[in-house]
């Protein structure tokens, strides 16, 4: 058994799917974690954790117990929803659960599992280009465009909070993806955008940790 392993969350399909995949076929030994498995994950042949709900603490415990000792070599926390409000059409209850999985979700998975992050470990939060304040020129779309500005903050508190531990911290945003999430919109695929991520997980340094980054490499606004 590999004593460093790559652990992602949200991997039953889309980007997260590929992510294992792709980690599987690099030879990594793979946590996959999800709420419920699919037949997809499950031919990857790689460890799938089921009953992972990233807004459930019992849940996330019950992962770090199964874990124990072992160290995360990379933690992907790719675990996402997203609805579409607008200001005629607000639905808080909406919002306050993007907020409990896209913003609260990674910093609760973080925090459980630092026991398993060691010097070179390094974190990849799979946020949005729609957390961006900067670059907000079409308004709407509250829960996801808020819940995703504040991951982005989350990400950069960890890489200022686990820096002299020796774990960096990336924020990346995966483009326009053709997945469920989407409607199958979009301008590639998922396996093209982990494929492009994953080269990004692979640049995270303590050099470049906190950074918010596009799968293509390019530098975001805040």
């Amino acid at each position: 058994m590999n004593e460093k392993i790559t652990v992602i969350t949200g991997s039953n399909r889309g980007i997260g799917l590929e992510f294992a995949r792709i980690y599987a076929e690099r030879g990594d030994d793979v946590i996959a974690t999800c709420r419920q498995s699919s037949p997809e994950l499950d031919a990857l042949g790689v460890t799938v954790h089921s009953g992972l709900d990233v807004t459930s603490e019992d849940s996330i415990s019950t992962l770090a117990s199964t874990l124990g000792n072992r160290v995360i070599q990379r933690l992907v926390l790719n675990a996402g929803v997203l609805s579409r409000e607008s200001l005629d059409a607000l639905d808080l209850d909406r919002i306050r659960q993007q907020f409990e999985v896209n913003a609260l979700g990674p910093l609760r998975i973080a925090h459980a599992l630092r026991q398993n992050l060691k010097a070179g470990s390094r974190i990849a939060i799979i946020t949005s280009r729609m957390g961006s304040v900067e670059d907000n020129t079409s308004g709407s779309m509250y829960g996801y465009r808020m819940s995703k500005a504040a991951v982005n903050m989350a990400g950069r508190s960890l890489s200022h909070d686990l820096r002299d531990e020796g774990v960096a911290v990336g924020l990346l945003h995966p483009g326009y993806v053709r997945t469920g999430m989407t409607g199958g919109n979009g301008n590639w695929n998922a396996d093209e955008a982990a494929a492009a991520l994953v080269s990004r997980i692979d640049e995270i340094t303590l050099d470049n940790s906190g950074t918010f980054r596009h799968a293509n490499g390019d530098s975001l606004p805040w």
